[in-house]
């Protein structure tokens, strides 16, 4: 992300949009398979593994019983919707992040931007990023999950699926779970205001700046600040997951959110709001540290290959 304290012009808009779809993709592709492990233990719990006393570790185990039964090709369910709703996701973030960050920064001499609107700028990108995205992130957890369930019609693919689901539930079929994604943008207003910061000590540490921190430097503070956003914000994953996922059953199990929460905790306790957790941060963590030090190189070699645009343009 641009250090520049001026409107973004419109060479680093196109650049941030292109590095963060490049990044995106990169990322998905590398952790689907923890992905899928992920969402099917939010909606269905521990997955029965068998009789086998030797059990090496959940994840080993659980990728073992997927290509056993779906072949490699079930490691890598849901990953044209999830690649698909990550491009634009990137590719609309991180330029509209730049500019609500460059309109709520305050006038003094040094632009400088405070904590609050850094979260505000997050947060305000976050939404429009997840509001775009939700029928596709529908799609990929209905995915991810059919394999679980012999009874439900499968998919046949990305488009058929938000077909299907547009002409059996409707719109707001595809935008179930939108209420606790949209809570999800507290991950966002929490993770990028730290993720700044780590920066800025990390830079001032040796004496540079933020755009030219080494990539071990980018995945440092991406780790550290991905880790304390995710735990604190993860709740609200498993309820949208439970409520995306819904449409698979005949009967259903939740009225909306405030049924869904009170579920869960009536059922399974605290414990169920962080089923998946850990794997969800063996997942999260290298994803954000791939996705955010790939979107630093790409969007420097960029900004390098193409000439400067002197005239800001706003989106």
């Amino acid at each position: 992300m641009t250090n520049d304290s001026h409107a973004p012009n419109r060479r680093d808009l196109l650049c941030n949009a292109a590095a963060g779809a490049a990044a995106g993709a990169i990322a998905a592709t590398f952790v689907c398979p923890l992905d899928i492990i992920k969402t099917r233990f939010q909606v269905h719990g521990l997955p029965n593994l068998g009789n086998s006393t030797v059990k090496r570790s959940l994840i080993v185990d659980s990728l073992e019983q997927i290509v056993q039964k779906e072949g490699l090709r079930g490691m890598y369910r849901g990953l044209a919707p999830t690649v698909l709703a990550l491009i634009p996701n990137w590719a609309v973030y991180f330029p509209m992040y730049e500019q609500l960050k460059y309109f709520l920064c305050s006038d003094d001499e040094n632009h400088h931007l405070t904590v609050g609107a850094n979260m505000l700028a997050a947060a305000g990108a976050g939404a429009a990023t997840t509001i775009s995205t939700n029928p596709l992130w529908v799609v990929k957890i209905r995915l991810q999950t059919q394999g679980m369930r012999t009874e439900v019609v499968p998919y046949k693919s990305t488009l058929s699926a938000l077909r299907r689901i547009a002409h059996e539930e409707g719109v707001r079929g595809l935008y179930s779970g939108l209420i606790p994604a949209l809570a999800g943008i507290s991950n966002v207003a929490i993770f990028f205001p730290l993720f700044e910061k780590i920066k800025f000590y990390l830079a001032d540490q040796e004496k540079t700046t933020t755009d030219k921190l080494s990539a071990r430097d980018v995945a440092v503070a991406t780790s550290v600040s991905k880790i304390f956003a995710s735990t604190l914000t993860y709740p609200h994953e498993v309820v949208r997951s439970r409520l995306q996922e819904e449409g698979n059953h005949s009967v259903k199990r939740y009225s909306g959110v405030v049924d869904c929460i009170k579920k869960i905790f009536q059922q399974e306790g605290v414990p169920g709001f962080y089923r998946g957790c850990a794997i969800n941060l063996i997942r999260t963590t290298p994803a954000a540290v791939i996705t955010f030090t790939s979107f630093e190189m790409i969007h420097r070699f960029l900004v390098d290959l193409f000439p400067h645009d002197p005239q800001p343009h706003a989106l």
